[in-house]
């Protein structure tokens, strides 16, 4: 059981901690080290793509270990519980921010070209930056949820 427990924390310590080396490291360094915004909204773009699936999988397998762990311990799988339902809400938010806006701001961004010759006040460019607004306010919700069980988790195990 404990080998259970061990993947549903490194699935969590994965999912968030590319949330954080995303948000802190890689998006502020390739925008401030390469030359252009366009060269360095690639390597997010590819960057972004590779964190949902990394959520994806890790919120998979969270999933898995936790309802297996809790069905040999209760003999239900409990899909209801809190911290699943937690799990299933991070998922959404991902997968609302990898197949729905992204896909979006890439077609924009493609059909703009260079979009710093882009005035502000463009509707594609306008568009753009509210997508790009709310890709970040689901990557937020995603941490914050996140987090969330994280403490649930630490509840769940900690010495009774």
């Amino acid at each position: 059981m404990s080998f259970l427990r061990y993947l549903m924390l490194l699935a969590l310590i994965v999912w968030l901690g590319g949330i954080i080396y995303f948000s802190f490291v890689v998006a502020p360094t390739v925008f401030s080290v390469l030359p252009t915004r366009h060269l360095a909204g690639n390597v997010v773009a590819r960057s972004l793509t590779a964190l949902h699936w990394m959520g994806i999988v890790s919120g998979l397998v969270f999933l898995i270990c936790s309802m297996i762990l809790t069905r040999v311990g209760t003999r239900a799988a409990e899909p209801l519980a809190v911290r699943h339902i937690l799990v299933y809400l991070m998922l959404a938010l991902t997968a609302i921010s990898q197949f729905v806006i992204f896909p979006k701001m890439i077609a924009i961004r493609n059909s703009m070209g260079e979009i710093d010759s882009i005035p502000l006040t463009d509707p594609a460019r306008v568009l753009f930056d509210s997508l790009h607004v709310w890709s970040t306010r689901l990557e937020v919700g995603v941490f914050v949820l996140g987090l969330a069980l994280v403490f649930l988790v630490a509840q769940a195990i900690r010495p009774q």
